[in-house]
């Protein structure tokens, strides 16, 4: 069971967000440091900045509500600082919580046999705008919906056969970015401990 902490702020009057980068640091192209990213991020004004693992994933806090005017903000600056075009997914920590708390029942639970991930839809992108462009292999992909999430997974043992590796080839794939379920849950819980910590001070 994964403990899901409320991670809005009160006393500060201040979000806590998740920036999800798409397509960094894959096959040599857009390759960004981490450090170099939380360096962006903080020049930004943000604080509280903490990156983890290569694929892009930023924790931050900032007085800013609106998550379109952060989005715009941060591609425009992430153009700025490496001439590459970003898009990111800006996630309240709320929800992300929500995201983990409205897994399917059991979902990740067999990591030994199955592949679990989690589609991270970018606006104005609608759940049925993906589904409507998937094909599964029958006893080898599996999807479930949520809110302006996918969750899917697939049999370890038979992923050549998988048709979700066919779908990054499409133009519907540059409407989601996709974090596997630990790197997830993992952020999820980044943001609770950088929480806990700012209500212990």
């Amino acid at each position: 069971m994964i403990l899901v902490i409320t991670v809005y702020l009160i006393t500060t009057m201040n979000t806590f967000y998740i920036t999800l980068l798409r397509g960094i640091n894959v096959g040599g192209k857009n390759v960004i440091k981490m450090e170099q990213l939380k360096q962006v991020f903080e020049d930004m004004g943000f604080s509280d900045v903490k990156t983890y693992i290569q694929s892009g994933n930023v924790i931050f806090r900032t007085s800013e509500s609106d998550k379109q005017i952060l989005t715009d903000r941060i591609e425009k600056q992430l153009h700025e600082s490496f001439s590459a075009e970003i898009k990111t997914m800006v996630l309240t920590s709320d929800d992300l919580a929500e995201a983990v708390e409205n897994a399917p029942e059991n979902f990740g639970e067999e990591p030994e046999k199955f592949r679990y991930d989690v589609w991270f839809l970018l606006p104005p992108t609608t759940v049925n705008d993906v589904v409507l462009n998937i094909r599964l292999r029958e006893g080898v992909d599996f999807m479930q919906t949520g809110k302006n999430v996918i969750y899917t997974s697939r049999l370890t043992s038979q992923m050549n056969k998988s048709y979700f590796s066919k779908i990054m080839q499409t133009q519907i794939s540059k409407s989601f970015t996709i974090r596997n379920w630990n790197t997830t849950i993992t952020l999820l819980e980044l943001i609770n401990k950088i929480i806990n910590k700012c209500f212990a001070n």
